[in-house]
């Protein structure tokens, strides 16, 4: 079994930063990819960033240029730095991992509020 924690969440003004940080642990063999996706309320849970065990990335376009995934792969770490952030990143971040099988495994998800 693999357990994914998150932190980082809060609450934060328009224009701020925030930081997620996701650690993987457990029956971890194989890595393809680690990332972050997020669920607004009423709304489907979407893709926002990932990284391969190769380094590459992808975001979606609504957050390119304001944040960055990043991945330890000694530690099984995955981080989200959140930059000039907005109201509709309001959401529940979850952190993901899937493995070279194609598995995928979901933490509890933290929270994320942009507001004034």
């Amino acid at each position: 079994q693999v357990q994914l924690v998150e932190t980082g969440g809060g609450l934060v003004q328009p224009g701020g930063s925030l930081r997620l940080s996701c650690v993987a642990s457990g029956s971890i063999f194989s890595i393809n990819a680690m990332g972050w996706y997020r669920q607004a309320p009423g709304k489907q849970r979407e893709l926002v960033a990932r990284i391969f065990s190769t380094g590459s990335t992808g975001y979606a376009d609504s957050v390119k240029g304001r944040f960055t995934v990043s991945r330890d792969n000694a530690k099984n770490t995955v981080d989200l730095q959140m930059n000039s952030l907005k109201p509709e990143d309001t959401a529940l971040y979850y952190c993901y991992l899937q493995n070279d099988w194609g598995n995928n495994y979901w933490g509890q998800g933290t929270q994320v509020t942009v507001s004034s």
